[in-house]
């Protein structure tokens, strides 16, 4: 979650000891713990040496490998998300990654007669969508706002603002807006209790 300074300095503020105020209190309370846990999370990744910005949301991650090879920027929220950091992985700004999804930075060269690891780097631009259950392989790059549907299996770069689907993915013919301006963090019951 966002840090408790960012939330607090950016917290809304209502009338004192209006309904809005109690109703506002009682869901900071209520998810305060999570939060925390949250945020835990997050301190834990970057003294690891992970490079995660203040307001990237980190959900309950499985994340193996050398964490310097991680990089989240502004505004991303990762889910249920294994991650296997043999090489980079780069995450762009306000990037929503949902629960099951599986990015793997190496797989096994199975041309070679010793299938030895084959790595490359991974990353994922700004505004990207990678829906449920989606998987990432070595050497991807997923483009300003494109979206991975649910269950994909991504083996090839993936285009600006377009949306695959399927196993292997397969560009579809529907395209996303190119003019993109949220925020996912908000979206998630922690932040709501904070921001609006």
């Amino acid at each position: 979650m966002a840090s408790l300074k960012y939330l607090w300095n950016n917290r809304v503020k209502f009338q004192l000891f209006s309904k809005s105020f109690f109703i506002s209190w009682a869901k900071r309370l209520l998810t305060f713990s999570e939060l925390i846990e949250n945020n835990k999370r997050r301190k834990k990744l970057i003294n690891d040496g992970a490079i995660i910005s203040e307001t990237a949301e980190i959900g309950i991650v499985n994340i193996n490998g050398k964490k310097e090879n991680l990089s989240i920027d502004d505004f991303s929220t990762l889910g249920r998300v294994e991650i296997a950091l043999h090489d980079k992985v780069t995450i762009g700004k306000y990037v929503c990654i949902n629960d099951g999804v599986v990015i793997l930075s190496a797989s096994h060269d199975v041309s070679d007669s010793l299938w030895r690891h084959k790595k490359a780097p991974i990353s994922i631009g700004d505004y990207a969508w990678i829906a449920t259950n989606a998987i990432i392989l070595p050497g991807v790059s997923i483009g300003k706002g494109a979206v991975v549907g649910a269950g994909a299996v991504v083996s090839k770069n993936v285009n600006d603002y377009s949306i695959v689907t399927g196993n292997p993915a397969k560009e579809i013919e529907k395209k996303r807006i190119d003019v993109l301006n949220y925020n996912p963090c908000e979206f998630l019951a922690t932040n709501n209790a904070w921001l609006k």
